[in-house]
């Protein structure tokens, strides 16, 4: 995740208008040149270090990544503050929001179309409540924070061919990972409102039972599948429910 924020910095200069040879942008896998890791007495990665001109690297030219974060436009200001060189960070175009936005769109209109002869959908309690939740589940889930930081959907290990869906910090966050987070959140819900249902319907007892016994079910996986992975993120963490 970090290479691809540094490889966006490193291109934004490369192909800038005020590109010159002040600055040089290099990177060693942490597999492949060990050597250079322990002749600077690094055990760990990533780490980003600014090499000056004259002297060895001080302190203020280690990173602080955990404070600052590893968006491409932080290590540029942290780089401006080292070096006095400004990099515009300029981002691959994404189309994914104004397709989606574009569509849904799409999708009120025709429906609003459909319907011009009567508009009393626009007053059902129902819609709103479900519309309504929809936003609720996609801010809780993080989708905010993705539209901030720009995070990858998935990490692929490029040795292992391994993909990882949940970040392992508390920290970051892969886009995957807030797709699921909201699906659990969705199951915890929907087995809420088959509880709630179950205890004010008028149904017949038998559908009741059936109801109550579904929901119970929905909260009790999806929110022990939602403490797994807290778990993951926040090493440490004493507690779960059912399932670890």
């Amino acid at each position: 995740q970090a290479d691809e924020e540094f490889q966006i910095l490193a291109n934004s200069w490369r192909y800038s208008s005020a590109f010159t040879n002040r600055i040089f942008f290099a990177m060693v896998d942490f597999d492949e040149g060990s050597d250079v890791f322990q002749m600077l007495n690094m055990n760990s990665a990533p780490t980003f270090i600014n090499f000056p001109a004259k002297g060895k690297p001080k302190r203020g030219d280690t990173y602080e990544l955990q404070v600052r974060g590893f968006s491409a436009e932080q290590i540029a200001r942290w780089i401006a503050d080292r070096t006095d060189v400004n990099i515009r960070v300029i981002r691959p175009p994404n189309y994914a929001g104004p397709l989606m936005l574009g569509l849904l769109l799409a999708i009120i209109g025709g429906l609003v179309y459909l319907r011009r002869s009567n508009m009393e959908f626009l007053f059902n309690k129902t819609g709103w409540a479900f519309a309504a939740l929809c936003f609720v589940l996609a801010m809780t889930s993080g989708q905010m924070w993705n539209h901030i930081r720009g995070p990858p959907y998935a990490h692929k290990n490029p040795h292992t061919g391994h993909v990882n869906y949940i970040h392992g910090s508390s920290q970051a966050q892969f886009v995957a990972e807030t797709h699921i987070v909201l699906l659990f959140n969705g199951g915890v819900t929907l087995g809420m409102v088959l509880l709630c249902e179950a205890a004010t319907s008028d149904m017949d007892i038998g559908k009741r039972k059936i109801m109550c016994v579904a929901g119970i079910g929905l909260v009790v996986l999806f929110f022990s599948w939602m403490l797994s992975i807290f778990r993951s993120k926040y090493h440490g963490y004493p507690y779960s429910f059912l399932m670890s």
